[in-house]
């Protein structure tokens, strides 16, 4: 399974940018798909996820400002990202966990290139 990763750049303070993450390949169906991200010098955390289509995870420092969806006829995610903070500089990975088969007995995972999300004062 792949994941096609875009949409990162730089961007100004407050500014707004939007992530996408397709996955193609041999999925039966997806559990859940979303966004870590590791600034440098830092460990990789959860940004956002979204299971099922339908319910959303989000790290306390990014509710309010990213909005996580999903298109599942498209087997895509879109991460929009408003009001961005320096600190929100970072590499953005997105992952799929999905079943490869309707008699998988369990979840994999995979990952897409990281995304560099830049944002300047």
């Amino acid at each position: 399974v792949l994941l096609q990763a875009s949409g990162g750049g730089l961007v100004h303070t407050g500014g707004f940018l939007r992530l996408s993450c397709a996955a193609s390949g041999s999925i039966f169906s997806i559990d859940d798909m979303g966004w870590y991200r590791q600034a440098p010098g830092k460990m990789r955390e959860l940004v956002a996820l979204i299971r099922g289509g339908v319910d959303t995870i989000y790290a306390d420092s990014v509710k309010g400002r990213f909005t996580i969806s999903s298109d599942n006829a498209k087997n895509t995610a879109y991460l929009q990202m408003n009001s961005l903070r320096r600190e929100d500089t970072a590499d953005y990975y997105c992952y799929v966990d999905f079943a490869r088969t309707s008699a998988s007995s369990y979840l994999e995972r995979s990952w897409g290139r990281g995304t560099l999300v830049t944002v300047s004062s």
